[in-house]
């Protein structure tokens, strides 16, 4: 018997892994649920869906083996407690939670039952990431000094849309979700690829300016002023981060999320559309552009609320550092996204549950790429203080890793 999985949540984001949970040969069931009756039953007509629920209450009461969360950012958190406690397995769409205290408690449920807890981190799998990572693993770029990520995504570039599909009449009240809430894009690309932790940071906020007044303290749930935040970190390696989290800038470049390594052997750089490395040896400065470039595509059944300055995020492809042979053969020629890492995140829930082995972005590792934006927010309240962030520590030595 395949794997029985639930998708929590009809939006845009879950439309691109509905069809990649289907096609999964380890998977024999999919069915959705969505609190929407017109989005439930356009979803379930779309990708011939014949299971459905109005709520999450009865999807974690009926018989499938995991939940799959696209649910509104701000609800993670509960959701996959809720999850976790009527005994499924649990892949969720970043972020993991909006406060420290959910962290703890998904981690300790977690630990308590044995299940599996995937954070769906885009940027694990960008061709960047994993570029440095493997050249990070083979000690190219020696002892770590010092990174900067950034998500570079003004309101304007969809995410008003986004924010309305979703959030219905009170979709202002949750817009105004404080960047570093939603952190783990940038922080991923650094401490995926060195494996240390951010132990502490300071942060500061640019407070809102803009006639819309989302990002205002009487205008959210988080009484959240900051549109803009900027995070300095120090990791547990000796290194130091930058983290930009903008939701009011003036950039429309190819990607939304950069980033750059420095290291004391070598570094790596993106400039725009360019993505350098280079070494401590005179000379050795390589354009690495072509490599990392992820294959563009026209999705002809793509979701038409998408609003079209989101449609490159739910259009590309694999790169070539991207290993496409562990990928089902299902998977070819099908929609992918994020520079190639809707189908690695699928395949790797999947296989994760199915062989009970721990995904790369498990619970543990979540909770590295979530909590320092939370501490970073606190400290943007605080003016800059300098604060600790918590350590949830790792998983026993028990659990065994996909490969």
């Amino acid at each position: 018997m395949g794997l029985k999985i639930g998708i929590a949540g009809a939006g845009m984001f879950a439309k691109s892994f509905i069809p990649l949970f289907k096609a999964h040969p380890l998977v024999e069931k999919v069915a959705i649920a969505d609190t929407v009756p017109e989005r439930l039953k356009e979803a379930a007509a779309k990708f011939g869906v014949s299971e459905t629920y109005t709520s999450l209450d009865d999807l974690c009461k009926s018989d499938v083996d995991a939940i799959a969360i696209f649910t509104q950012r701000h609800l993670h958190g509960s959701h996959t407690l809720q999850a976790l406690r009527s005994g499924k397995h649990v892949y969720c769409a970043v972020p993991m939670a909006h406060s420290l205290e959910d962290i703890a408690s998904i981690i300790e449920e977690v630990t308590r039952s044995g299940l599996i807890y995937m954070t769906g981190e885009t940027s694990y799998y960008y061709p960047s990431t994993i570029y440095c990572r493997d050249r990070f693993a083979k000690g190219d770029f020696g002892n770590f000094v010092y990174g900067e990520s950034q998500y570079l995504h003004d309101m304007s570039h969809g995410f008003y849309e986004a924010f309305q599909h979703s959030g219905g009449t009170e979709w202002k009240k949750a817009a105004g979700f404080p960047p570093m809430y939603y952190p783990t894009h940038s922080v991923s690309m650094i401490l995926s690829v060195t494996g240390a932790a951010a132990t502490h940071v300071s942060c500061l906020g640019y407070r809102d300016r803009h006639e819309d007044g989302i990002f205002r303290k009487q205008a959210n749930y988080w009484h959240n002023p900051f549109s803009n935040e900027t995070a300095l970190v120090r990791t547990s390696d000796g290194g130091m981060c930058r983290f930009n989290e903008f939701r009011r800038v003036g950039w429309s470049g190819n990607n939304s999320v950069y980033m750059s390594m420095f290291g004391t052997q070598g570094s790596y750089e993106e400039h725009g559309q360019s993505s350098i490395w280079t070494s401590i040896r005179p000379g050795d400065l390589q354009d690495v552009s072509a490599l990392l470039h992820s294959n563009d595509y026209v999705n002809q059944d793509a979701d038409p609320s998408i609003p079209v300055d989101l449609r490159r995020d739910f259009e590309s492809g694999l790169s070539l550092v991207h290993d496409a042979e562990r990928l089902p053969s299902s998977y070819l020629g099908m929609p992918n996204g994020h520079f190639g890492s809707h189908q690695f995140l699928a395949d790797d829930f999947v296989k994760a549950v199915t062989e009970h082995k721990l995904p790369p972005t498990h619970v543990w590792n979540a909770a590295k790429y979530c909590a320092p934006g939370i501490v970073a927010h606190e400290s943007a309240l605080r003016e800059g203080e300098m604060l600790a962030i918590p350590d949830f520590g790792g998983p026993a030595a028990s659990w065994n890793k996909l490969d």
